[in-house]
Order: C-alpha cells, then structure tokens, then sequence
C-alpha cells in the first residue's frame, strides 16, 4: 500500500512530512522527558535523564524509511499535538513514537491515534499491531491493556544508546500486541 494515500477518518490526523520535523521533535522530546513532560500524566522523565527522547536525525529517518508512516495529530489551529510512528514488518506493524502535547493528555487524543493506527493497519493489509513499553511504565501499560492490547510475556533489554539520555535505573521493555479483527 502507498502510504501517501492513506486517508484518515478523523480530519485532525494526517501523515507527517520532513517539513514537520521541528515540531514533532518539540512534541516528542516534550511529552517524554525533561521538566515539560511532568505536566502530563504518562512520562519517562523519573526513568530516562535528560530532556532528548529523539533527535533530528533519528526522526528524519524514521521519516524517510521505506514501510514506515508518522501521523500527526492537528488541532483546530494547524498545531501538532499528537503523533504515532507506524513501521510495516510482514503482516504486522509496530507502533511508537506516541506522543500527545502534556497540556493536551487526558482530552483523547491518544486513543484517537490509536484508532488511526489501526485503521492505518488494516488498510495496508495487516493483522496486527505490537509494541514495546517500559515494563515499570505501569500505567501506561494498563492505560494500553484498556485499549485491547495484551502482554506478551516476551521482555527486550532496553540499552542507553548514548543520545537518549542517561538511565536512571535498569530498564527493559515489555511487548505489547493487539490482533485487529476485520470485517469479513
């Protein structure tokens, strides 16, 4: 499927361009760390030191990689607010880099993008969506558990990769997946 010509349902959501790149990283780095990210309810400030979850360099190729789609989320006045990266693997997509502006958490905006993630999953052919938390991320793991994700078991070491920031304590991931079903 092209991913230029996935068309959203909800008018707010759209695919994110390079053009985007300077906004996305003020909302990534935003609403994950640093002083700004304390103002909402989910972040890895505590976890994570620094104010960098992501750089304008591992954005743009996240961007620019083949098989992987970033919707923004717009508010009324073109800001954006909100994101999701979607990457294809076979059959299956893996979801990250959600992201709602902390002044703006708790409005739904989040469980929109989920909804968009999985529209964007089902057009492009696929079953299923999984992810990677932070296993002592707990409340947003049940936040994500309420949206009809399970925990696989499966856990992954999280390794500092030297531009993220320094961990404030041993962490690994757990994998989370949700199975869509169609309407066949």
């Amino acid at each position: 499927m092209p991913y230029h010509s996935f068309l959203c349902t909800d008018k707010h959501i759209s695919i994110a361009t390079l053009a985007d790149v300077a906004a996305l990283l003020l909302l990534l780095n935003g609403a994950y760390r640093g002083e700004s990210s304390k103002k909402g309810w989910t972040n890895e400030a505590h976890l994570i030191d620094g104010d960098v979850r992501t750089d304008q360099v591992s954005l743009k190729e996240v961007l620019e990689k083949s098989e992987s789609v970033l919707l923004k989320y717009e508010n009324d006045n073109r800001n954006i607010i909100g994101c999701v990266n979607l990457q294809r693997y076979k059959n299956d997509i893996y979801l990250g880099m959600l992201a709602v502006n902390p002044m703006e958490q708790g409005n739904g905006i989040g469980k929109k993008l989920l909804k968009a993630a999985e529209e964007y999953t089902l057009n492009a052919h696929c079953h299923s969506i999984h992810m990677t938390v932070i296993s002592v991320r707990t409340e947003l793991i049940d936040w994500y558990k309420r949206n009809g994700y399970i925990d696989t078991c499966v856990r992954k070491t999280f390794i500092e990769d030297g531009r993220s920031g320094r961990h404030l304590q041993q962490l690994e991931f757990t994998v989370l997946k949700k199975v869509l079903k169609t309407n066949k």
